[in-house]
Parts: C-alpha cells; sequence; structure tokens
C-alpha cells in the first residue's frame, strides 16, 4: 500500500511545532508576560492552537501511518494548515473550516480502524474524533471559542483514555473495567455535550466525568505495573501515574467552576489536564510515538526524567501561584512551562542524534 514516505511527514510535524511554539507564547500573553507580537496577537486563539493545531497534527498523523495509504495524511496537512492561517492571521473561517476536514478526516480514518477491528478501544478512539469535529462546528458555528473547549478536551482525554485501554488486555481480567469505563465516559460526553446549552451544570457533569476517568485510570491502567520495572518501561509508568495525578486534580478544580472562564480556578483547571495530564502522556510515549512516524531511533536516557520532573514543578508553581492569587508566581510558573517545553523538544532532538549512532535493535512488543 503507498504510504507517505518518513521523510515527507516532517513538514506536517514542522507545521505542528510552529502552532506549538506560538500557542505556548500565546499563552504566556495571556498571563501578562511580554512576548513577540506574532505571539501576543493569537492570545484569543491559544486554545485553537494548542488544541486543533499541535495535537490535531500531531494525532491524526500518527493515526495516518497506522492506517497508511494516502489520504489520511490529509488530516494533518489540514489541521496543520489551521494552524498556519492563524499564524498568517488570515481568514479566521478558512482557518475554522480546515480544522472542522481535519477532524472528519481523522474521524473517517478511526471508523475505517472500527471497522477492521470492533472492540471499545477503537470505538473510543472514534468518539474523541468525534468531539474534536463536534467541538470545531461549535466553534465555527458560534463564533464562541469557549464553547468548544468541553469538547475539545474531551477528544484529547478520550484518545489517551481509549489508547489505554487497549493495553489493558495484558492484565488479568476485570468484569467491572469496561462497563465503568463505558459509564465515565458516556458522563463525559454528557457534560460537553450539555455545557452549550447550561454551562454551569454542563461544566460540573463534564467535571465529574474527568474525576471518576482519573481513577478509572489509577485503579485499572497497566501503568501501575509498569512502574515497578526498569528503564523506559518505568519511565513511562511514572509518566502516566503523574499525569493521572493532574487529571484528577483539574477536575476536582472544575467541580468547584474552574472549567468557567470566570473563575478564580479557570487556570488551574485547564492547566492540571492540558499541560499536567496531556503532556505528561506526550513526555511518556515520545519514545514510541516519534519513531514510529518518522522512523527514527529514541534510545531512553535517565534525563528524560529531567523535563518531566521541570513539567510537574512549573505546574505545581503556577497552580499555587493561582490558589494564592499571587499573578507574578503564576507568570513565573508559566515562563517554567514555556522552558519545560523547550528542554523536552531539546531532549527528543538530542536523543535522536545519539539513536542515529546506534547499530539497530529489533523492537519488542508494546506493553507500556
Amino acid at each position: 500500500m503507498n504510504t507517505l514516505p518518513p521523510l515527507a511527514r516532517v513538514p506536517l510535524l514542522v507545521l505542528g511545532l510552529a502552532s506549538l511554539v506560538t500557542g505556548v507564547l500565546a499563552g504566556l500573553a495571556r498571563v501578562g508576560v511580554s512576548v513577540p507580537d506574532f505571539g501576543a496577537m493569537q492570545a484569543g486563539t491559544h486554545a485553537a492552537l494548542m488544541i486543533c493545531a499541535f495535537f490535531g497534527t500531531v494525532i491524526s498523523l500518527e493515526r495516518a501511518v497506522a492506517l497508511g495509504g494516502l489520504w489520511p495524511f490529509l488530516g494533518p496537512a489540514l489541521a496543520g494548515g489551521g494552524g498556519v492561517l492563524l499564524l498568517l492571521g488570515g481568514p479566521l473561517g478558512v482557518a475554522q473550516s480546515l480544522f472542522v476536514l481535519a477532524s472528519a478526516v481523522l474521524l473517517g480514518g478511526s471508523l475505517v480502524v472500527t471497522r477492521k477491528q470492533m472492540a471499545l478501544f477503537t470505538v473510543m478512539l472514534a468518539v474523541g474524533a468525534g468531539c474534536w469535529l463536534a467541538g470545531n462546528l461549535v466553534w465555527i458555528g458560534t463564533g464562541n471559542l469557549h464553547a468548544a473547549i468541553p469538547f475539545w478536551l474531551a477528544f484529547l482525554v478520550l484518545t489517551i483514555a481509549g489508547e489505554r485501554l487497549e493495553l489493558t488486555r495484558f492484565l488479568p481480567a476485570r468484569p467491572a473495567a469496561a462497563p465503568s469505563f463505558v459509564a465515565i465516559s458516556s458522563v463525559i460526553l454528557a457534560g460537553a455535550l450539555l455545557a452549550p446549552f447550561a454551562e454551569t451544570l454542563g461544566l460540573v457533569i463534564f467535571a465529574a466525568g474527568l474525576l471518576a476517568l482519573a481513577v478509572w485510570l489509577l485503579a485499572f491502567d497497566i501503568a501501575r505495573h509498569t512502574a515497578g520495572q526498569h528503564g523506559l518501561t518505568r519511565f513511562i509508568g511514572i509518566c502516566l501515574l503523574t499525569g493521572y495525578v493532574w487529571l484528577g486534580a483539574g477536575a476536582l478544580a472544575g467541580l468547584a467552576g474552574g472549567f468557567s472562564p470566570a473563575s478564580p480556578l479557570h487556570d488551574t483547571a485547564m492547566h492540571a489536564v492540558a499541560l499536567g495530564f496531556v503532556f505528561a502522556m506526550v513526555f511518556g510515549h515520545a519514545a514510541i510515538i516519534f519513531p514510529a512516524v518518522l522512523k527514527v531511533k529514541i534510545p531512553y536516557h535517565p534525563f528524560f526524567y529531567v523535563p518531566l520532573a521541570l513539567l510537574h514543578l512549573s505546574l505545581a508553581l503556577r497552580v499555587f501561584g493561582g490558589l494564592a492569587d499571587h499573578l507574578a508566581l503564576r507568570q513565573w510558573g508559566a515562563l517554567a512551562n514555556a522552558a519545560t517545553l523547550a528542554v523536552f523538544i531539546a531532549t527528543m532532538i538530542a536523543s535522536v542524534i545519539r539513536g542515529s549512532r546506534q547499530p539497530a535493535r529489533r523492537s519488542g512488543r508494546r506493553t507500556t
């Protein structure tokens, strides 16, 4: 089957990284940090750059590689193109339309996978893609970016949870795992669906679902076992478990109204989920995902723990600053968040260079 060569996938990843860099600068501008004009101008589209343009590109690219063929690569190309259009100050409606098309491609690819392999985890990956599409339609239909946030967060959270669900097959069967997962996911979806019409109630239901999911992941995910092993397997397990704690923390802030933009807990709720949980997953799986996508080697090194520790420490500083209503601490925490991502990217690049100098090894089956 024809597919896009690894070298041709690099420009798609670069599009996503451009949105990541600008999105980080836009996030700093939102807390009052002075940044270059091109970042400050995007303060209002910070969430769209991070979720639709960056994560939309990366997740779609990973799914396209797994599917094979050429048409699935339209997803990351459209998502990355939408991000670049935002960066260039192009028509907002066109950028929104590109995100809608990108999410439709991801959903189509997810449905193809589900048709080939009907399982709960493939269904949940399709549901996650559907949430991204729903959020994009809400944004373009209402013109209110905030109204799309629950769907966009559900896209990230359910995609990650669906991928983790796949690995529970390596554990002894527990009858309660699947039905409880379905029930929890239904609560998350119900909250996201209700939020555009009854915001306060919908966001509280959404937060309750996230809290239940954090408990489910801590109880049922294989990370509890892999965190006690060695090397990369242990590192991934620790990334996951610490990320689940942040998901629970963000959900608790959400139960106190933190997902509402007017809440003093808004920064805490949003970044505990989007930084503490989602980026902990990115840090943990980068050494698996990027070799699969770009056909490079990223050998494990204990230095991987440095950006992980920085992520948690910087986010804790930011959250403390928010809880204490101390703007300077929030700003320093946000700056440290940005520095952490830079350290992480530099660590991955150094690992790729180191891996290119090592002889090829036969890879084992993924059980992390």
